[in-house]
């Protein structure tokens, strides 16, 4: 197995330096000791975790939608849609998630206003850039500010949480620990500073802690 990730190694390598510094995971999960990584930690192909005797971690994969628990002493190196692993035990599942949320970008939230000003001339909504299958979204939104997320397609619904910097690692805020969830079906636009992104809530999305990766919107 040494030999094996030895060659993927070399073979990823081969990636292009792009591909290469691109984020293709995110570790949902860490149990006991784990060097070279941390929990929330977006990974890049080639990284190289190490697990101690008793420890575990939880990737999820941003393209595949591949959600890996890896546990026991032993070596992960990531890859672009899956893990090699050397000796520790893999577990690996499909979940529920949104492709494009490993290219998915927000805009300026100026432009998004006069997008949804013009929809609103021309009775049409704007498509949603991503989609969330979970209801209580996991938002990444770096430093102090106002998170704002209201529904588009219903007129009414709006939370808003005031950041002053505090949350989770300084970024994430968990929607599921505020007791929050979206309506399923229903499209939304999340704002913070001067980001916003589109995004519908899959119509069979579950409320509360469901897997990161499947309700993850990035805000910075």
């Amino acid at each position: 197995m040494k030999r094996a990730i030895i060659a993927c190694l070399g073979l990823l390598t081969l990636a292009s330096p792009a591909a290469a510094d691109s984020p293709v995971a995110v570790v949902e999960d860490i149990k006991g000791k784990v060097t070279g990584a941390e929990f929330m930690d977006y990974v890049t192909a080639r990284s190289v975790i190490k697990i101690a005797d008793g420890g575990s971690v939880v990737l999820s994969y941003l393209k595949s939608c591949r959600r890996e628990t890896i546990s026991g002493a032993g070596t992960v190196v990531v890859g672009n849609d899956e893990s090699i692993v050397d000796q520790a035990v893999l577990k690996a599942e499909k979940t529920n998630c949104d492709s494009n949320q490993a290219n998915a970008t927000t805009k300026d939230t100026s432009a998004v206003a006069a997008t949804l000003l013009r929809s609103a001339t021309t009775a049409s909504l704007p498509a949603p850039q991503l989609t969330l299958y979970g209801a209580s979204p996991f938002v990444q939104a770096k430093g102090r500010g106002t998170l704002v997320v209201r529904r588009l397609d219903v007129a009414g619904e709006r939370h808003q949480i005031a950041l002053g910097g505090t949350q989770l690692k300084g970024k994430f805020v968990d929607f599921a620990g505020e007791n929050v969830a979206l309506v399923p079906g229903g499209l939304y636009a999340a704002s913070f500073k001067s980001s916003e992104i589109v995004f519908r809530v899959d119509a069979q999305a579950q409320p509360g802690a469901t897997p990161i990766v499947g309700r993850l919107l990035r805000l910075d």
